[in-house]
């Protein structure tokens, strides 16, 4: 156990060198990778220290870090599946309509992942003719313009037509981006001409009335998100909500998973999924 706290430890601070050399000091929940290396390095020092001194540290001082740290891995396997299960689906074809997570956007250049969202957005959106793109994503604090509209300008560069696109620019979570391009599908649905009455044509007798097809809609983020994004566009009343996984970055995906991770029980917690 000490000898894997301590090589778990290394391994976590190796790993963090790699995400700052790689995308600088800037990157979100790093401070994670250091901070698990202090507890691991904390539990192999006091399993030392229990060992040479074995009447000296309290037992259940060991005791809760291995309970604390053995119920944190299971439930961190735990999701990490769902998560991989999420980034593992398939690209259902013939959408009604499609609803594209945006990423932050700098000046001058359309981030790596949401470089890869928009690469199969344009993908997906070719090959389905027919479906509607909603580009959901407003302006942070930092960006210099919407996401959704950086998005739309990639996209139309990309071949994607003008009727296949709409934009959602007021989000600024995942919570949001779902609720008010759900709005948005709602509108342009009920905009849809819709026959109020057979066909004049329609000679008189008996016939069935066969219901409105329905609304299929999916949900095209970066592979780790998909699973987060899909249960929460269940609990926003979509039901049969489908996911399109994008690629992400091989470097730090492992970091991202871990940092999804978090997110999922944070929402889960508060009650968006």
């Amino acid at each position: 156990m000490i000898w894997i706290a301590g090589i778990g430890a290394v391994v976590c601070l190796v790993y963090y060198g790699i995400i700052v050399c790689y995308s600088g000091f800037t990157t979100s929940f790093a401070w994670f990778w250091p901070a698990l290396a202090v507890f691991l390095l904390a539990l192999a020092a006091g399993g030392v220290y229990n060992r040479l001194h074995p009447r000296r540290c309290p037992l259940w001082v060991m005791v809760s870090a291995v309970t604390f740290l053995g119920t944190s891995l299971v439930i961190l396997c735990a999701v990490e599946v769902l998560i991989f299960l999420g980034a593992a689906s398939q690209d259902p074809p013939s959408l009604d309509y499609v609803i594209v997570l945006g990423a932050k956007v700098e000046e001058g250049k359309i981030s790596s992942s949401l470089l890869r969202r928009l690469e199969k957005a344009a993908q997906y959106g070719r090959k389905n003719p027919d479906t509607v793109l909603i580009l959901s994503g407003g302006q942070g604090a930092d960006e210099p313009a919407t996401e959704a509209s950086v998005m739309y300008d990639y996209l139309r560069r990309s071949g994607i037509p003008e009727r296949q696109l709409a934009l959602e620019e007021k989000s600024t979570s995942t919570v949001e981006n779902i609720a008010y391009s759900k709005v948005i599908i709602d509108r342009l649905e009920q905009e849809k001409d819709r026959p109020e009455a057979l066909p004049s044509h329609k000679a008189p007798g008996p016939y069935m009335v066969v219901e409105d097809k329905p609304v299929q809609i999916g949900v095209l983020t970066s592979d780790f998100h998909v699973f987060r994004a899909v249960q929460i566009g269940k609990k926003r009343g979509i039901a049969d909500i489908s996911g399109i996984s994008a690629a992400s970055d091989p470097v730090l995906f492992v970091h991202l998973c871990v940092r999804e991770c978090a997110a999922i029980l944070k929402d889960k917690l508060m009650g968006n999924m």
